[in-house]
């Protein structure tokens, strides 16, 4: 079976109660198509970075799943009906994590994962990281010739 991660943003004035309502909906459509869901976890309301709907913050939830294409695009197809839905995507990976996605995380373990891989070129690096500007050499087509 494929490995899945799956996220969606649910509407902000929904109660947390109905968003894990949602999360055992699609759980059971994941199980019925026979498929599995690894792990699942709610991140809570958080700011979107632009307007979504007319809503400017939504509940985020992760589902790792573990599951056939027909048990995803069924799941999917209820979410695109569903109006409490927002927004989702589903990306098929290679293997699942181990352990809380970064978004769980705290700030220092965050940190202590960047001191241990280093940066991987999130960002495309500073003026600090180039070494020093150098002459330009004059260009041939824009050279004055006096005769």
């Amino acid at each position: 079976m494929a490995l899945y991660e799956h996220i969606f943003m649910s509407r902000p004035d929904v109660t947390a109660q109905q968003v894990e309502g949602l999360i055992d909906q699609y759980k059971t459509v994941i199980e019925s198509g026979g498929g599995k869901v690894a792990k699942q976890e709610y991140w809570g309301v958080k700011s979107l970075a632009y307007k979504i709907r007319k809503n400017r913050k939504a509940h985020f939830t992760l589902l790792n799943l573990e599951a056939p294409h027909a048990a995803v695009a069924e799941m999917e197809r209820q979410m695109r009906l569903s109006e409490d839905v927002i927004r989702f995507l589903t990306v098929r990976v290679g293997e699942h994590e181990e352990g809380p996605s970064i978004m769980m995380q705290k700030r220092d373990d965050r940190r202590d994962r960047e001191d241990r891989f280093g940066d991987r070129g999130y960002g495309g690096g500073g003026p600090r990281d180039r070494g020093p500007r150098r002459e330009r050499e004059p260009d041939a087509a824009h050279a004055t010739t006096e005769s």
